[in-house]
């Protein structure tokens, strides 16, 4: 299985002692200078210090991805223009998609509408060669089709997942930490398995865990020897399930009414949609139930369909 490495070092300085053309993908969250407190360093300089650091670490980012390669970069409102410039005029890079992670909870605001997204651009080195496995991250789609695209729909560039709250057993204690399942699309999508993924701020370690559980090669470069340390415990600990989930994932399908159909499709469904979800296969079995009924058994007393993963939630 390829190798997690997590580095103690400031990113840009890391970077540029590294050979070009050394990532397939790139996924980069670097702080948007809004005042965050990031243990070792405090997210606040001037707006000319900060271009310079955006300058700065997508030069470096650019020159490390292959020539197929792909990056993605979270950006705050105040510099997500700025950014998309340095990409695009600077960088030579190709625009591909402007996602937005839409959170259902945000910062309250009293005056003023609070904010209830982020923004995430997606870059490729080259205009038409680039990874991209549709099939990986796909959702469910509303209606079940027998012949025509069976395995579900395009997720679109508004991807819904919740944060990572303080309550959630995967928390850690980082300001800013992002859901496994979101980093999982991007890495599904955007590498093959044994492929080389660069986190230039690791932070809490997110990236380095998924790539870790989809049989991608990491490398996390992280400033605070903190978050080292918890991103090592990190990826010792077993694995579980991703945190968070899209809750189209969870999604049964209309016009499943013939039992046998209804049987393969569930299975089919847990592969492709909740492979790294366990957690979460639970809750889609219960509106399957709730949407169709149990399973019905023929005269021999056998089942129509798999025994489900809760057997309980069926009828016998």
């Amino acid at each position: 299985m390829p190798g997690q490495v997590i580095i103690n070092a400031e990113a840009v300085s890391w970077m540029r002692k590294q050979p070009s053309s050394m990532y397939d993908l790139v996924i980069a969250d670097p702080p948007y200078n809004v005042g965050k407190n990031y243990g070792a360093t405090v997210d606040s300089v001037d707006n000319r210090g900060y271009m310079k650091f955006l300058d700065e670490w997508t030069l470096e980012a650019s020159r490390l991805l292959k020539p197929h390669g792909t990056l993605y970069a979270f950006m705050g409102f105040r510099f997500i223009s700025s950014l998309y410039d340095i990409l695009e005029k600077d960088r030579g890079l190709f625009f591909n998609s402007w996602i937005c992670w839409h959170y259902t909870q945000g910062q309250g605001r009293r005056r003023g509408f609070s904010t209830r997204h982020d923004d995430i651009f997606m870059f490729t080195k080259h205009p038409k060669k680039y990874t991209f496995n549709l099939d990986d991250v796909k959702v469910p789609q509303k209606y079940y089709r027998g012949v025509n695209n069976m395995r579900g729909a395009n997720p679109g560039d508004v991807w819904e997942f919740s944060h990572v709250h303080f309550c959630q057993k995967n928390r850690q204690a980082h300001p800013t930490q992002k859901p496994e399942s979101l980093i999982e699309r991007m890495v599904l999508a955007s590498s093959h398995e044994g492929g080389n993924v660069l986190d230039p701020f690791s932070g809490s370690g997110t990236t380095l865990r998924v790539c870790q559980q989809v049989s991608r090669g990491c490398t996390g470069v992280e400033i605070n020897p903190d978050y080292v340390k918890m991103t090592r415990e990190r990826l010792r600990r077993p694995f579980r399930g991703f945190d968070g989930v899209d809750p189209r994932m969870k999604r049964v399908p209309l016009d499943l009414n013939d039992p046998a159909v209804r049987s393969e499709y569930t299975e089919d469904h847990k592969r492709w949609f909740l492979k790294n979800h366990e957690s979460d296969m639970a809750g889609f079995e219960k509106e399957m139930l709730r949407q169709y009924g149990p399973f019905t058994r023929r005269k021999s007393g056998k089942s129509t369909a798999p025994k489900p993963r809760n057997a309980d939630l069926f009828t016998k």
